[in-house]
This record gives C-alpha cells, sequence and structure tokens, in this order.
C-alpha cells in the first residue's frame, strides 16, 4: 500500500504541474529572437547607415548574382554580330545538352513553333496568332547565335525568355533549334 501511495502522490503532483501550465503562449522562450524577430522597414531611417542614409546604392557597375550579361545589344546590328557567335556549351555532352533543349523547347516554344519547328505549333493551328515561319524557311538564316540572341530579347510579337530559362538553357535550346533546322532541311 506504501507504493501505492506514492503512486498517487506523483500522479496528483502531475496533475498539479500540468493544470499550471498556460497553453497560450510558451512557457519558456529558449531563443525569443527565433519568436519574435527584430523586423526594419526597408526604406526606415535606421541608426547603423551613415549620415542618416535610408538605403544603400549597388555599386556602380556590378550585376547580381548568377546573371552574366549578354554581350549583344538588343538592335539589328547586336543580332548581325550575334550571328557570328558559337555556343559556348561542351560538345563532349552534346546529346544531354540537346535531350535538355528539347524539353526546354517543348515547354516554351513547341505551342507557337511546332514540335518540328515548322511554324506549325497548337497556337497557329486555331489561329491565335499568325506569321511563325519555319526553321527552314530561307528568309530566316537563322544560326545559334542568332536563336541565342532571340531568346534573350525577344523578336517582333515573340517576347524575351531571359527571366525564364538561365544562360545555359538557353544555349541549350538554341542548339535544339538548329538540330530542327537541320532535320527540315534534310
Amino acid at each position: 500500500m506504501n507504493s501505492f501511495a506514492k503512486i498517487g502522490a506523483v500522479g496528483v503532483l502531475l496533475v498539479l504541474v500540468a493544470s499550471c501550465a498556460d497553453k497560450s503562449r510558451p512557457n519558456y522562450q529558449y531563443m525569443p529572437n527565433m519568436y519574435e524577430p527584430v523586423g526594419y522597414e526597408t526604406y526606415e531611417e535606421v541608426d547603423f547607415l551613415p549620415d542618416g542614409q535610408e538605403a544603400l546604392l549597388p555599386a556602380e557597375g556590378s550585376i547580381s548574382r548568377g546573371w552574366m550579361p549578354y554581350g549583344f545589344e538588343n538592335t539589328p546590328e547586336g543580332k548581325e554580330l550575334a550571328r557570328l557567335n558559337t555556343s559556348p556549351l561542351d560538345s563532349m555532352q552534346q546529346e544531354k545538352n540537346l535531350a535538355v533543349g528539347q524539353e526546354l523547347y517543348g515547354y516554351y516554344c513547341a505551342i507557337c513553333h511546332g514540335n518540328k519547328g515548322d511554324g506549325k505549333g497548337w497556337l497557329v493551328q486555331r489561329e491565335k496568332i499568325l506569321g511563325v515561319p519555319s526553321y527552314a524557311d530561307a528568309a530566316r538564316n537563322i544560326t545559334v547565335g542568332t536563336t541565342y540572341h532571340t531568346l534573350q530579347y525577344g523578336l517582333n510579337s515573340m517576347g524575351s525568355y531571359a527571366s525564364q530559362m538561365n544562360n545555359h538553357e538557353m544555349w541549350q535550346v538554341s542548339e535544339y533549334v538548329m538540330k530542327l533546322k537541320q532535320d527540315l532541311t534534310k
């Protein structure tokens, strides 16, 4: 009976401790900054910036991390200069680059240009957009450099894809477009 009394006392003690807990907020905050962060307004005047500046400007000529500027301007002259540009992708991974380029082409380009590059995509067949020429069209005279330039800046009613694809992916799509052109001219 003595052990029964001890078990009962421990049970009563546990009930008393549990009933004192406030479940609306944590009892102890071991790392209070994780629960109550110190937030700063973006353009609020704060005392740790020199001379009461509100925000610091990036250094002149700086670029975002992971982004490299394209060396040719968005002009007809820039596109002609890009015509001579070759793909920087590793030729040892040609099959992998073409496979990834085909997948990305299917996502972004085939809806207008068609799966074969013949200019008969789903939107063209339903006459939602018109005037998408085939890659085999002699007047197009496209190269891997002009294809990349077009993806970078857009052309006519086609917008830029620089925000959807990174540089490496745009080169992969450009190489795949050249493969489609070669397949169409056979």
